[in-house]
């Protein structure tokens, strides 16, 4: 059967992507809602296309060039859009034009206004357009904005093969509108669903879309105006008599649409809203008092909203701004996060999240946890007293409401160096018990065995004595800095107090480093091979036992190692080159021995100072006596802090092994192409997968589709139920204008070339450099000795990249919205850790 060149848009819905394109087949499904008017119109389908453009061979071209190709991509580009403009279109087509009516042609690409790409102002749209001549011309140029060089590096962006897209051509009767914008059913800004949001000019739409005039913008709650702002009115686009456009000048402050009109087609869109399931993005024309819809696309911008059973009010926090990994994970690893998490977690985005809805209500549990939020990243908690203050949570008596604990359960234990060995001990019997017997286990035995596994894991990461010896060192923290800073003006004095603490793992690692580098660095020729990209397997026999040994204690950590899916340093050791490379150049042997006997005296000097000048003080002895108890407590227990991280992570990569090797049966016999395909199973569908010995590709493909598009979102810190997205600010007027405004989380002050690094693997190190980043997580530890200061957009005073600058003695400050945009790669910035922001600097 011959697919037709023509189509009708009310013969088209939602299942005719592939013939229609995606605006078409919108315009199709808005045909079918009770009350929407479309004007009426036929769609030019791909058949046509496919039948008129032959570039396959440019498309071959075009298809080996990556975004970094920006010339060959303009050039290719160009050269494609001049041989489709030279094609005659079919004759056959203007059999269904019209020509004494006046048309909107529009282009329609399969993949174009699809749930997570709308590919909006992509490709072209012509207005006003008479004759039959004209249409049939507009029409090659459809297809030919197929090709601009936006629209080829969008696809770029997005994954998108070009030879899989194809181009349809919307033709419809002209709106000659008096009114015309654009209506989003969720605010674009803020992200709430309850809001929409309405700009609307005189005119034409395409004043407003090529930004030639400001909208008048109404916000719309609950069929209410809550907000408008009515521009001034200087100019309009107009349709021309005969055919196209022209901007004309206009005079007047009156609203472009009425109170009543805003709020109609609010009620409209809501209606289309709802026949598509999601947010729309919608262009509409007004002429009288009648509204038409031209266009309706999903809104690709939205942060999710986690699933809930209720439709009472949440408010959800962010664990990746907790645990300082905020990229997207694939659904193993959401999925593993969720199993062994101690907390109820919850799903949005390729993101977890907590729901943190309970301690918020009693008014005790409330103003203890703000204040706990407040100490440990300010943003979160403002984040949080802004949606509180609006009566989101209605506030409720504290007769039953949950109070964080603040000590583990228990009082602040005293500073005994036995309790950390034992509980590492413990640890390690544990990781070591699970590693013997998981070794026998596979195919459903393996999944039932992980299970009770989670368990033990659980129980190892909520042991009371360790969560006590955590809460500790924590508690010490906090007491030094608030203490001495009101009786001796001193701020921020456990970070020096801190510095060489002794059983932080992550700290050790990053030293640990610089003896592999010392390994190395005896051998010239080993070091050129490695320069010129040769394999650290590859070394001699004694270096390559120093990075064997390395990788047997550290090899399972990575870059965002909470996603079981990441590739570990056993995996792809590769990873640590550049660091190694780094740590021969900048440092002399001995360097990670030296670093912390440097450490260690500068904290006992610290100690000493503190002491004198206390005991100097009225009541002095008093004070110093109690300061002493807590500087041991934080000496003994802050290291600690690091280590049931790195436990979780042990027991990660035993999980994940034995999950790979389960995936290469899978390979085997057949069930699976590739055996990282896992990755995109949670876990109780990849054990229906080994039981049935049957496996879902075409989920397969629709996760990694999904993964994609999450992976393009930014984490919000705080998210509510009606998807409102909120990352709080630091309402301070201490800094210097100008200057980048952050928490202080390691105190001192300097001053270096700004080195902003996303990916660990890509460092390049100069003596002096101040890592710019926008989280670090353990693994880039070692990364700290090559560096002089740190600034993340990431981050509170107790998570892991403070902690361990606080033991290098790294000047520091985190939580810097958009730091990595806002500082430039090379800049030299000085950045004040006790005071928290950084100043920019000129060359």
């Amino acid at each position: 059967m011959l697919e037709p060149y023509v189509m009708d848009l009310r013969e088209i819905d939602a299942t005719q992507v592939a013939a229609v394109g995606g605006k078409a087949a919108h315009l199709g499904e808005l045909t079918r809602i009770d009350g929407v008017r479309v004007p009426a119109g036929f769609c030019v389908t791909t058949a046509a296309w496919r039948r008129t453009v032959a570039i396959d061979d440019q498309l071959d071209r075009l298809s080996r060039l990556g975004l970094a190709d920006r010339v060959a991509i303009a050039g290719l580009s160009a050269e494609i859009r001049r041989t489709i403009e030279e094609v005659a279109v079919p004759s056959d087509l203007a059999a269904a034009v019209d020509p004494e009516v006046a048309y909107a042609v529009r282009s329609s690409a399969t993949a174009e206004d699809m749930p997570t790409a709308s590919f909006a102002g992509q490709q072209d749209t012509y207005l006003n357009v008479v004759g039959t001549a004209a249409v049939l011309a507009h029409i090659g140029r459809c297809w030919a904005s197929l090709f601009t060089e936006r629209a080829v590096t969008y696809r770029l962006r997005h994954g998108i093969d070009h030879r899989t897209v194809h181009m349809a051509v919307v033709v419809q009767e002209m709106v000659f509108a008096e009114a015309a914008g654009i209506l989003f059913t969720a605010d674009p800004v803020s992200g709430n669903r309850k809001v929409a949001t309405v700009d609307a000019g005189f005119g034409l739409g395409e004043a407003l879309v090529g930004g030639l005039v400001d909208p008048d913008v109404f916000k719309v709650r609950d069929d209410a105006i809550t907000e408008r702002t009515i521009a001034a009115k200087q100019r309009a686009v107009q349709a021309v008599p005969g055919g196209g456009t022209q901007v004309v000048a206009i005079d007047g402050d009156q609203p472009a649409l009425t109170d009543a009109q805003v709020i109609r087609l609010v009620e409209l869109g809501r209606r289309i809203e709802a026949h598509f399931g999601r947010p729309q993005d919608i262009e509409w024309c007004r002429t009288g008092d009648d509204f038409a819809i031209v266009q309706s696309r999903p809104i690709t911008t939205l942060f999710p909203v986690p699933a809930v059973t209720d439709d009472a009010n949440h408010v959800y926090l962010s664990v990746g701004h907790q645990q300082m990994m905020t990229d997207a994970m694939k659904p193993l690893g959401l999925s593993m996060w969720q199993l062994t998490a101690m907390a109820p977690m919850l799903e949005a985005g390729g993101r977890l999240f907590v729901d943190g809805t309970r301690m918020l209500t009693g008014a005790t549990a409330r103003a203890s946890f703000l204040a706990m939020s407040a100490r440990s990243d300010p943003l979160t908690a403002d984040a949080l007293r802004t949606v509180l203050d609006r009566g989101f949570i209605p506030e409720v008596a504290d007769a039953g409401a949950v109070v964080p604990p603040s000590h583990g359960g228990k009082a602040p234990v005293e500073a005994d160096p036995a309790i950390v060995p034992v509980l590492i001990e413990r640890s390690q019997e544990s990781t070591a018990t699970l590693r013997r017997d998981i070794a026998a286990k596979t195919g459903p035995a393996l999944f039932d065995f992980l299970l009770e596994s989670f368990q033990e894991h659980k129980r190892v990461l909520g042991d009371p004595e360790s969560m006590q010896a955590i809460m500790a060192g924590m508690g010490a923290t906090w007491w030094l800095n608030d203490h001495l800073q009101e009786w001796l003006g001193e701020k921020n004095a456990s970070d020096t107090l801190s510095l060489s603490a002794p059983g932080n793992i992550t700290s050790e690692m990053g030293l640990a480093l610089l003896d592999v580098a010392d390994a190395i660095r005896p051998y010239p020729e080993a070091v050129a091979f490695l320069q010129d990209g040769g394999s650290l397997a590859e070394l001699p026999p004694e270096p390559r036992a120093a990075v064997e040994g390395y990788l047997d204690k550290y090899g399972m950590r990575c870059a965002a190692e909470i996603d079981i899916t990441r590739p570990r340093w056993s995996e792809q050791p590769g990873t640590l080159v550049p660091l190694i490379l780094d740590n021969i150049e900048l440092f002399e042997p001995g360097a990670g021995a030296r670093r912390f006997e440097q450490g260690r005296r500068e904290a006992e000097d610290k100690r000493r100072d503190i002491l004198e000048r206390l005991r100097a003080l009225p009541d002095g002895e008093s004070k110093a006596d109690e300061t002493v108890r807590v500087i041991d407590r934080l000496r003994a227990f802050i290291g600690y802090r690091e280590y049931p991280k790195y436990n979780i992570i042990c027991r990660y990569f035993v999980y994940k092994q034995a999950l790979l090797a389960e995936a290469d049966r899978l390979v085997q016999t057949g069930v699976l192409t590739d055996r990282e395909d896992i990755f995109y199973l949670k876990f109780h569908e990849l054990s229906e997968v080994v039981r049935s010995g049957k496996a879902d590709e075409a989920l397969i493909e629709q996760r990694k589709a999904g993964f994609e598009a999450d992976r393009a979102l930014k984490t919000p810190r705080v998210l509510t139920s009606e998807g409102e997205t909120v990352e709080g600010s630091y309402r301070r007027d201490d800094a210097p204008a100008g200057a980048l405004v952050g928490l202080a989380v390691s105190a001192g002050t300097v001053e270096g070339r700004a080195r902003v690094i996303l990916d660990m693997a890509q460092a390049d190190l100069e003596a002096g450099d101040i890592l710019v980043t926008a989280y670090t997580d353990p693994s880039w530890s070692p990364l700290f000795v090559a560096i002089t200061g740190l600034v993340t957009e990431v981050g509170g005073l107790m998570t892991h990249g403070a902690v361990i600058a606080r033991e290098y003695g790294l000047p520091a400050v985190v939580g810097v919205p958009d730091a990595t945009r806002l500082i430039a790669d090379g800049q030299r910035i000085r950045v004040h850790g006790s005071d928290g922001y950084i100043e920019l600097l000129p060359d």
